[in-house]
């Protein structure tokens, strides 16, 4: 595109305030998502653009590249005003808001090689035989007009049609033989009917295929209201792009389940709901879609917790417990009405490509959670929707509440594959971007993280843990971080308050030891550390180096507070506290160079075609 004499380059609005008539349902939100815009040049220009989402439901996605936009003699001072937005930029020209990174992944935007309709055309012919001929243009000019391209939103209209669903590539840990449309068990995606005994169905069914090539149910496009169901094994969940799971607001939509072992009761207190989508004990179960979403619903669910009108746990959009071979990726999360993705006493578990979301004033929506798992990759390869915003721990690690049960099963996080620098790009305002603990009741060892940029966090990475939760955390290492707008960089608490009930072990002190952090580059810092082990046992074996906190305008006198803790910097700016002197000569924190076993996982390529057909 070409622009001449524009105020706006982009606008996308979310509060255009027309409404057929005062009964509109405010309920009734847009989903926005892979909006792709590239190969545009614009002059005279007075803002490059405002982007506007809506709060609790960010427009997700968004992908410009390959624009220059030259401005007018006297333009504004603010060129990019966004709020409540996700997406990514490369090759534009004003840089674009915090909003929209720059990305060394993205050179062009997608744009669709062929048509979706292949129409030819035709030269139709009057009688005196004079022609009126249609012309394709490729390319578009437009002039002095207020904005190039404008989204007006303010409730979604639809027009459907019977489709045939195109066929489509996904990568998987393992590919099925088997495929099935949640249509064809009555599914209805009207974004009104319950389709929760159309997944119950067609899953009962595909199990028999289980020993046969395995099971694959596409959710087509759509708005698909459901309660709880239950995964199997030897299968995969597919959710179409166009496609959104949407949570039940009812309780009566959720099976009560038996609290975890390592915790005794309810995160929230009491028993348990089950998750929307759940698994126990199976092996190779698939969770992964072309960037499709789950929306949990989860303003009931939050207003209930906060009026303390919840006798058991809030439910969780996705946990799979006591299971191997375990993938879910390339989704995106909306409004969990509690954590997000909850893997429990699992092993060989990926996670990657997710995009999760939450207001930044509801509780416990943490992103990630790996509880007493064995090696857990977290790929978080976020490319067009490459934000993770909740307003808890963007990844943590929950070993249970319980009193320490010894050794569990080692959680090992890699949220890098075969050392490709896979990135994160986390906005997590009021708490960590990697938390460890504070339930931990297995123990926390070998951690590694790498490659992640974090924007306005309250912390990077955060130890929690107290007297009474026992357990340990050991041989954690992180390195490549780049953080923007923090509270504290580093933060290690030990008098994090919560216990499962009032009989819990005064005795009970955890071991924190060998931590290693590197190669981090930190600005507008308000601390730089708080680092606070326990008396009479302190946290030992840290090391920091290569580390620049570039600090706010108005920062903290006291940047690095440390209380029993013992270790070694280099290289580390501002200069560390007395407990963590620099050392005697060149120094760089250890991070194994060794390829965990699941980092040797090749993905397939999985294919859905219509004759690919299992009935």
């Amino acid at each position: 595109m070409t622009m001449k004499t524009m105020k706006y380059v982009f606008w996308i609005t979310g509060d255009y305030g027309s409404h057929p008539d005062d009964g509109w349902d405010p309920n009734a939100l847009p989903v926005i998502k892979n909006i792709n815009y590239r190969d545009m040049v614009a002059e005279n220009v007075t803002y490059s653009a405002r982007l506007d989402g809506i709060s609790g439901d960010p427009f997700t996605g968004i992908c410009i590249s390959n624009v220059t936009i030259g401005l007018t003699e006297k333009p504004k001072e603010l060129q990019w005003n966004c709020t409540n937005v996700a997406g990514v930029t490369s090759q534009v020209t004003p840089r674009s808001c915090d909003l929209l990174p720059p990305s060394d992944k993205v050179f062009n935007c997608p744009f669709p090689d062929h048509p979706h309709w292949d129409v030819k055309l035709k030269t139709c012919s009057h009688i005196d035989s004079k022609k009126i001929e249609l012309i394709w243009y490729d390319f578009l000019q437009v002039l002095g007009v207020v904005s190039g391209i404008l989204v007006l939103l303010s409730s979604v209209a639809e027009c459907r049609g019977e489709r045939i669903l195109k066929p489509f590539d996904y990568p998987a840990i393992n590919c099925r033989k088997h495929s099935a449309l949640l249509t064809e068990f009555g599914g209805i995606g009207d974004g009104k009917t319950s389709n929760t005994k159309a997944f119950k169905t067609a899953i009962d069914h595909l199990k028999q295929f289980a020993t046969d090539g395995g099971a694959e149910l596409i959710v087509p496009p759509g708005k698909w209201l459901t309660g709880s169901f239950n995964l199997t094994s030897h299968f995969t969940l597919y959710i179409h792009k166009d496609a959104v799971i949407l949570g039940s607001q009812e309780e009566s939509d959720y099976p009560h389940i038996p609290p975890l072992p390592s915790y005794g009761k309810g995160r929230d207190g009491g028993g348990r709901f089950s998750s929307l989508i759940f698994g126990t004990n199976l092996t190779d179960v698939v969770i992964t879609g072309g960037n499709g979403t789950i929306n949990g619903q989860g303003r009931v669910w939050w207003d209930k917790f906060k009026q303390k009108k919840l006798v058991d746990t809030r439910p969780y959009l996705i946990e799979i417990m006591f299971s191997d071979q375990v993938q879910i990726s390339n989704l995106t999360l909306i409004d969990s009405p509690s954590w997000n993705v909850h893997p429990v006493y699992c092993s060989d578990v990926i996670i990657q490509g997710m995009t999760i979301l939450a207001p930044v004033d509801v509780p416990n929506t943490d992103g990630i959670n790996p509880g007493t798992c064995a090696i857990t990759q977290l790929n978080m390869w976020l490319w067009l929707d490459d934000l993770t915003h909740t307003n808890r721990d963007a990844i943590g690690t929950e070993l249970g509440s319980k009193e320490w049960l010894g050794p569990v099963r080692d959680p090992i996080w890699s949220p890098n594959q075969g050392h490709s620098h896979q990135e994160a790009h986390l906005h997590i305002p009021d708490s960590a971007v990697i938390a460890l603990g504070s339930e931990m009741s297995g123990g926390i060892k070998n951690v590694r993280a790498e490659d992640i940029t974090a924007i306005n966090s309250q912390s990077g990475v955060r130890i929690k843990t107290g007297v009474g939760r026992g357990g340990y955390v050991q041989d954690i290492y992180a390195r490549k971080m780049t953080m923007k707008t923090m509270k504290y960089v580093f933060w290690m608490t030990s008098d994090y308050g919560s216990h499962p009930d009032d009989e819990w072990d005064r005795k009970a002190i955890p071991k924190i030891e060998n931590i290693n952090y590197r190669e981090v580059v930190a600005e507008n810092v308000t601390y730089s550390a708080r680092l606070d082990g326990i008396a009479g046992d302190k946290f030992t074996g840290i090391c920091i180096s290569d580390v620049t906190i570039r600090l706010t305008q108005k920062p903290k006198q006291l940047q690095w507070n440390c209380t029993n803790v013992e270790g070694v910097t280099s290289q580390v700016t501002p200069q560390s506290c007395d407990l963590l002197p620099p050392s005697k000569g060149p120094l760089q924190c250890t991070f194994p160079e060794n390829q965990l076993p699941i980092e040797a996982v090749k993905l397939k390529t999985c294919s859905y075609t219509a004759s690919k057909k299992m009935m």
